[in-house]
């Protein structure tokens, strides 16, 4: 069972954001978020659609096989570039109790949104400090390496 996400960028009051199968949680889809998305990478992510899976990389490197069975190493996985799925696009919140609706109904356990270059996370638990709230991520994933 994977470990569902959100992950989108913000456009003014809008939110564009795509759903993300595996590892969710903050310690592999934050920091690999903060790691290795700017702003730019960011919102090509977002463009490619819903994805299986995060990697550090979207371009499949030019004469490099790709695909959704065989994927290239460090080179995230989508369902519409790689599957050929349908209905794969990314949507558009317009609040962020919108983008919370989403997320509920793809049920994603973990959000991240990038916002002016830095990245915000939170989850829909209902029991921890993050729950349904919208937090800098690389100051939450400092506090999980020092616990």
């Amino acid at each position: 069972m994977g470990t569902r996400s959100r992950i989108g960028v913000m456009h003014g009051d809008k939110i564009k954001s795509v759903y993300c199968h595996w590892d969710g949680y903050l310690l592999h889809n934050g920091r690999m978020l903060q790691e290795y998305y700017d702003s730019a990478k960011a919102n090509y992510l977002v463009a490619l659609g819903d994805l299986s899976s995060l990697k550090p990389n979207v371009v499949i490197p030019e004469g490099v096989e790709h695909s959704f069975g065989e994927p290239a190493e460090d080179v995230s996985v989508f369902y519409g570039r790689d599957r050929k799925e349908e209905n794969t696009e990314f949507k558009v919140a317009l609040t962020f109790a919108e983008f919370l609706e989403q997320c509920n109904n793809c049920d994603a356990e973990y959000y991240y949104i990038m916002q002016d270059g830095v990245w915000y996370c939170g989850d829909t638990y209902e029991s921890t400090d993050i729950s349904n709230k919208i937090v800098v991520l690389s100051e939450q994933l400092a506090q999980l390496v020092d616990e």
